[in-house]
């Protein structure tokens, strides 16, 4: 599954993970740190949305 953040676009893929910030690939969006902000824009987990 992919994730992108609702504000600026970054995009979250499940499969790739996000390495840079300590995710390793594989890791499922809910697994994902409640605390985690999107690394371009900084919002929270609550402003993604899941990408068909």
């Amino acid at each position: 599954m992919k994730y992108v953040c609702d504000v600026c676009g970054w995009e979250y893929d499940e499969e790739e993970g996000y390495p840079e910030g300590g995710i390793a690939p594989g890791t499922k969006w809910e697994d994902v740190p409640e605390d985690f902000e999107c690394p371009l824009c900084n919002v929270g987990k609550d402003q993604f949305s899941e990408v068909e």
